[in-house]
C-alpha cells in the first residue's frame, strides 16, 4: 500500500446494506500492485458475508409478508408493502455488490 494510505480509506459502511463496500478515489490502475491485493482480499471477505445478509433481509421479509397476510387496515398494507419492496431492492442491491468483482492485472512475466 501506498505510504500514508490505510485500507479502511478504501471503503465506506453502507447503513442499508449493512456491509463495507469499496469507494476508489482514482483509477484502479493507478494503484500499486500491492494496495490492489489488499483491497481484493479485503473485498473477497466482505463479499463472502453478502450471501448470509440476504438471507437475513429474506426472513425479514417472509415476516413482513406474513404480517400482510393477516393486515386487515389499508393503510398498514400499503406501508408494509412499501418496506416489503424496500427490502427486495436491498437483496437486489446486495447481489450486484456480491457479483462486483475487480481484476488485478495479472503480473508480466518474461520469456
Amino acid at each position: 500500500m501506498e505510504e500514508g494510505e490505510k485500507l479502511s480509506e478504501h471503503f465506506t459502511y453502507d447503513p442499508r446494506l449493512k456491509i463495507m463496500i469499496p469507494t476508489l478515489d482514482k483509477p484502479w490502475t493507478t494503484y500499486s500492485m500491492q494496495t490492489q491485493n489488499l483491497i481484493v482480499t479485503e473485498w473477497e471477505k466482505i463479499r463472502g458475508h453478502i450471501p448470509d445478509k440476504i438471507i437475513e433481509v429474506e426472513k425479514e421479509i417472509t415476516r413482513k409478508q406474513e404480517l400482510l397476510n393477516h393486515e386487515e387496515d389499508f393503510d398498514t398494507s400499503c406501508e408494509l408493502n412499501g418496506e416489503i419492496a424496500e427490502l427486495a431492492s436491498i437483496i437486489n442491491d446486495l447481489w450486484i455488490w456480491f457479483r462486483a468483482t475487480q481484476h488485478v492485472s495479472p503480473v508480466k512475466t518474461h520469456s
